[in-house]
């Protein structure tokens, strides 16, 4: 029975999507073209049930735990993958990664800091193998469509430091630093005093070796520290937050801008940048693939429209100044990271173990497709704390040093 909806569902795929799919059965027996260039190779007979319902999610669950061998190019079983989903994922309901209502305990400190260690340390050298040299876990800025990864990664890193009109002298955070390169970017290139921090205890370690061995002890310091436990004493001209509000949690996140907004000085700047869901109501991409990502991937994860994170950054007395969506950017990152593991296989596997190559080789091109669909989204929202007066008279007012136009971000040097 399995077997025959297996064969309707390929045979109702347009082409030449169909032509390029087979499911190879334990037994022997073989469903779909002769000479497809993706093969599903079944060790059970259980991936039948998602393959025939489009749960992509799923296969790639059964894909990581043995149930199936996925042979064929990246590119390819991503588009077939997206065929194979019936419904538009950004529409289904239920809870999962995109948004769910988590309850406030999964976001503890202690339980964001065993989520963060899940996720960022895997191994330094395995990320090391598809990042570039910077090591920049985020999406890259491609000011021209043939640059390079690392030149693209760079050109982000300009982009942000443009936008928040960064000077020398000027006391810059950074929250969820990463592998510090915004961090040691906004010191090298523009004379900021700046403080990084980050949950990954190998992160932590890997920026302060860079700090010493470039001699920025003294301007640049990198803590291993909660974003809660940040003293408010300390004010900052600028702060940035990328790829780290996904972490916070839909229950949490009115009380991290509210923490920003109070480690800003009047009339500083913030600039969020972090991955938006692409539907406006869902509580989770469906097909399986937010139960996939949360499992293996990022567990606590949550993602919200772009709508409603303006919503919550107003209420907590920021005011947005410019937002931009940067999603074909991040498709284009993250096919050039898939390809980057996919030329080097074998050592990722000595690095890690199968298990994770396979969850981040299906995490990395799935993610790429999802932005390319539209499924995912990407933004930069740049806000400020408002001063509180009218820059020439007495009254109260919301004043920030906002240029009237962007041309500022643009001017060449």
């Amino acid at each position: 029975m399995l077997e025959t909806l297996v064969e309707n569902r390929i045979g109702s795929l347009p082409e030449p999507v169909a032509g390029s799919l087979a499911v190879a059965l334990p037994g022997g027996h073989r469903i779909g073209a002769a000479g497809a260039q993706v093969v599903l190779r079944l060790h059970s007979l259980a991936p039948l049930l998602h393959v025939a319902t489009g749960q992509i999610g799923r296969l790639a669950r059964d894909c990581v735990e043995g149930r199936l061998d996925i042979e064929g190019p990246m590119r390819r079983v991503m588009e077939i993958a997206a065929e194979l989903v019936r419904d538009q994922p950004t529409e289904a309901g239920g809870s999962g990664w995109l948004g769910k209502p988590l309850s406030r305990w999964r976001h503890r400190p202690a339980a964001d800091a065993r989520q963060i260690q899940h996720h960022y340390d895997v191994s330094d050298d395995f990320y090391a193998l598809w990042l570039d040299a910077r090591r920049v876990y985020s999406c890259a800025y491609f000011r021209e469509p043939g640059a390079s990864l690392a030149a693209a990664q760079e050109a982000k890193l300009e982009h942000i430091c443009r936008k928040l009109m960064l000077k020398p002298g000027e006391r810059f955070l950074d929250i969820g630093a990463g592998w510090g390169g915004l961090l040691l970017w906004a010191a090298e290139h523009h004379g900021v005093e700046a403080m990084g921090i980050t949950l990954s205890k190998n992160q932590h370690a890997h920026v302060n070796r860079l700090i010493e061995e470039r001699g920025l002890r003294g301007r640049v310091r990198m803590l291993l520290l909660d974003y809660r436990a940040l003293p408010e004493d300390e004010s900052w001209d600028k702060v940035a937050s990328v790829g780290m509000f996904e972490h916070v949690g839909r229950a949490r996140l009115p009380a991290y801008f509210a923490k920003i907004q109070r480690l800003l000085k009047p009339g500083g700047l913030l600039l969020n940048h972090g991955i938006t869901a692409g539907g406006t109501r869902n509580a989770q991409l469906g097909a399986g693939i937010g139960d996939f990502v949360e499992r293996y991937i990022f567990p606590g994860g949550e993602l919200l429209h772009v709508s409603h994170v303006l919503q919550v950054l107003a209420e907590q007395g920021l005011e947005g100044l410019d937002t931009e969506n940067l999603r074909p950017h991040y498709a284009k990152t993250l096919w050039a990271w898939s390809d980057a593991l996919e030329a080097q296989l074998e050592t990722a596997r000595k690095l890690t173990s199968e298990r994770i190559v396979r969850a981040y080789r299906l995490y990395l091109a799935g993610s790429a497709m999802g932005f390319e669909r539209g499924w995912l989204s990407l933004h930069q929202t740049l806000a400020a704390r408002p001063t509180g007066r009218v820059s020439d008279g007495p009254l109260r007012g919301a004043q920030s040093p906002f240029p009237f136009n962007r041309e500022y971000i643009y001017a060449p040097r």
